[in-house]
């Protein structure tokens, strides 16, 4: 019986072991960067306990503007101090003049310090003293920080840590999910691409007590390739975007803002949203929301559309004229415009008119607003699309894709027809898309993507990827019916009654619509409008298409006018600035 106990025994204690082995073993060779359900990374948590550390930068791809400067970071000297030095004899003094403090601050602010510490921005001159004093845990050096004056924040977009979704996108990286990944704007669309593997970290190792464990020497580690992290060239000229944003904040735009785009290229130069990111809370509001690539009611902007269905379709008599002092429902209208054709109907934003045209449209054929919408690049995907690398249809950005009706019934009903005609009802559309169609009528109906960015870059520069200009296809709509848009959104602004009378005096010669949404929200009893004026320029020779809205304001009060006047002065000085900066030197 004895006998038998003991065996039990043994066979227990040796079970035991092994039990112990394997945790061993789990722990130490098979399960050392995904242990437990939560896939904790074991060698990196183990570095981590024993190192002091200050990330220098975390090895995530940037953005650049046009001109190849940083977009989404700004490059600091900075001065880092690690703990470490309190155990130790340095020259206190000579670091204490360099940066005009005095010996006992120093001192005191290591003693206070368990982790390596910035302690504050260094000038060029000042960081090369730093380094000659050549002192063990005294560092100068360059440092990556998120760019602070939120320049095309909303379009850049945001990056966070999210494991489920970094596992979903990169299951190959498993065990690495503090990395950061990009969750909405360009930070999502191009996130393959700026996804880091290496960060750049000072790094110093310690022991238990957090005394030195290999010497007193801080090393630098991270990305040694030269050719990461990539960065994005994007089509955003840095000027004209920071003077976009001050005039968006002059004018008092709280919900809404600007957008323009090269009609050359079919890119964008600026665009800007309101309201603004809440930093300490991103999702708390519509601060994250890019309202240029979100859809609204355009109002009588969408005007374009059913003017462009009309003429080619051939539905207006040369001769004809319209009761412009009747509203849609055939009363009386608040502005008694008398008769108009149609040239003076679309300047003037006669309700009546297209609401009757795009009845006639409809009878037609119950499909011909969408149409039109579609032939002029209103609605459906215009971002640039295409095979990239391993990537499907990679996409530069993602927006809303618009709407004419979403309810069958409302394209048969003439009631809703006739509301939808002045871009009530259920148009939806987006400033992006209102642009793409402006850009569209100025280039005669030849249909392009819209690009944000120029090219993939290497880590030293050289390019990875230059994106192409891709030409979607030529509207079907015919190059007479595309003159007499060009003409209609002139007179628009050349028409002494006209809606866009304020720009002639603007220094470029402007072609475009007013619009003006019933939201159907209400404050105080009065409801709410959103504002649009959307126009190109110069108008013999198409360069830029600028759309700016406001949204939700009530009807006599949030204007555009002003704003897209002073935004098309400010591109004229910024133009003008530019030919001046590219004369020789006589």
């Amino acid at each position: 019986m004895r006998k038998r106990r003991i065996v039990f025994l043994a066979l227990a204690i040796l079970f035991m072991l092994f039990v112990i082995m394997g945790r061993l073993m789990q722990l130490q060779l098979f399960a050392t960067e995904h242990f437990s359900s939560r896939n904790i990374n074991l060698i990196y948590e183990s570095v981590k306990q024993r190192s002091h550390e200050i990330l220098i930068n975390d090895g995530r791809g940037d953005f650049l503007d046009a001109s190849g400067q940083p977009l989404s970071y700004e490059e600091k000297t900075v001065l880092v101090l690690f703990p470490f030095l309190k155990n130790i004899d340095w020259d206190k003094a000579s670091l204490a003049e360099i940066m005009r403090i005095s010996e006992s601050e120093i001192s005191s602010l290591i003693e206070e310090a368990d982790k390596p510490f910035i302690y504050g921005q260094l000038t060029s001159y000042e960081a090369e003293q730093v380094r000659a004093l050549n002192i063990p845990g005294v560092i100068a050096i360059s440092k990556e920080f998120p760019s602070t004056n939120n320049s095309a924040a909303q379009l850049l977009g945001l990056t966070g840590e999210n494991k489920d979704e970094f596992e979903k996108r990169y299951p190959d990286k498993k065990g690495n999910t503090s990395m950061k990944i990009g969750i909405t704007g360009l930070q999502e669309s191009f996130d393959p691409f700026l996804i880091p593997e290496n960060p750049s970290k000072l790094i110093f190792h310690v022991d238990g007590k957090g005394a030195p464990l290999f010497g007193i020497d801080v090393k630098l580690t991270g990305e040694n390739n030269p050719f990461y992290p990539l960065r994005v060239k994007t089509t955003i000229e840095r000027n004209i975007q920071d003077r976009l944003e001050q005039l968006i904040d002059d004018h008092n735009i709280v919900n809404g803002g600007a957008l323009l785009l090269n009609i050359e290229t079919n890119s964008i130069i600026a665009s800007a949203s309101r309201p603004t990111i809440n930093e300490s809370a991103p999702f708390s509001d519509d601060g994250t929301k890019n309202k240029m690539f979100e859809q609204h009611i355009p109002g009588s902007v969408f005007k374009t559309v059913v003017a462009a269905g009309a003429i080619e379709e051939e539905l207006i008599k040369d001769d004809e004229v319209f009761n412009c002092s009747l509203d849609i429902r055939g009363e009386q209208a608040e502005r008694d415009l008398g008769e108009l054709k149609l040239d003076e109907s679309f300047s003037r934003s006669c309700n009546l008119t297209f609401a009757e045209l795009a009845k006639r449209l409809q009878k037609e054929d119950p499909n011909m607003l969408e149409k039109y919408a579609s032939e002029l690049g209103l609605i459906g995907n215009i971002s640039w699309k295409k095979d990239l690398f391993h990537f499907e249809n990679f996409k530069q950005f993602s927006h809303h894709q618009g709407r004419i009706f979403t309810e069958e019934s409302s394209r048969k009903d003439l009631n809703y027809v006739g509301q939808t005609g002045i871009g009530q009802h259920e148009v939806r559309v987006s400033p992006l898309h209102v642009a793409n169609m402006l850009a569209t009528i100025a280039r005669g109906g030849e249909m392009n993507a819209i690009k944000v960015a120029s090219e993939i870059q290497y880590g030293d520069g050289s390019i990875m990827y230059k994106f192409p200009d891709i030409k979607v296809k030529d509207s079907k709509i015919s190059p007479s019916t595309f003159m007499q848009l060009q003409s209609l959104l002139r007179h628009v602004v050349s028409d002494n009654e006209g809606t866009g009378r304020y720009f002639q005096d603007l220094p470029f010669e402007i072609a475009g619509k007013s619009g003006t949404g019933e939201t159907g929200i209400f404050k105080d009893e009065e409801q709410l409008h959103n504002k649009w004026f959307a126009g190109y320029f110069p108008f013999k020779s198409p360069k830029y298409a600028l759309v700016v809205v406001n949204l939700g304001v009530p009807i006599n009060e949030g204007g555009v006018n002003l704003l897209f006047a002073d935004i098309v002065n400010m591109i004229y000085e910024e133009s003008h600035d530019a030919v001046e900066a590219s004369k020789p030197i006589q």
